[in-house]
């Protein structure tokens, strides 16, 4: 199936997972991640509660993914996932960012996922420079669709145009 880019709210789309690009809690947060809570209700919250904790503080390291319910969204499936905090690059950025994608579609894959969208992981806040992460999601998500023959509809949600234009630059279109 083809990916898709589409400028629009991530918390509204017609999918049955989200990836929440969240913090190493998934107690909420800004961005895309404090719309996702807040759309979702506080049984997320309540949800991301129960989940244990690796270390104090940290339900899910960077580069990881959890999934939980969908709440209050019109999704079953929240993946919540940790990019890396941009560091100049040379800190192991790219892997981590690179491990995001390959673990939510995996995770995607175990929860019978049919279709599911990502934000830009780590573009917001973490200051990725999204001209160098956008090839790492489309070559993760093409290089996993390849690899696993997955029947499943990606949409890569950006929140604006410059976000969407970069999206389709690289997937060609």
């Amino acid at each position: 199936m083809p990916i898709e880019v589409i400028q629009t709210d991530i918390t509204t789309l017609d999918v049955d997972a989200i990836v929440n690009a969240a913090n190493e809690s998934l107690l909420g947060g800004g961005g895309v991640d404090g719309a996702i809570h807040r759309a979702a209700g506080p049984g997320l919250l309540a949800e991301c509660r129960s989940l244990p904790e690796v270390r104090p503080g940290v339900r899910c390291p960077t580069g990881e993914a959890r999934a939980t319910g969908g709440h209050r969204l019109p999704v079953r499936v929240v993946i919540h996932t940790v990019g890396p905090v941009w560091r100049g690059g040379a800190s192991g950025e790219p892997a981590l960012l690179a491990s995001c994608y390959r673990r939510s579609l995996r995770l995607a894959l175990e929860q019978r996922v049919a279709s599911m969208a990502f934000p830009a992981i780590s573009c917001g806040i973490y200051g990725y420079p999204p001209e160098s992460a956008v090839p790492v999601a489309v070559r993760e998500v093409r290089d996993w669709l390849a690899q696993h023959e997955a029947p499943m509809r990606v949409v890569f949600a950006c929140f604006g145009e410059t976000m969407a234009r970069l999206y389709r630059a690289e997937l060609g279109g």
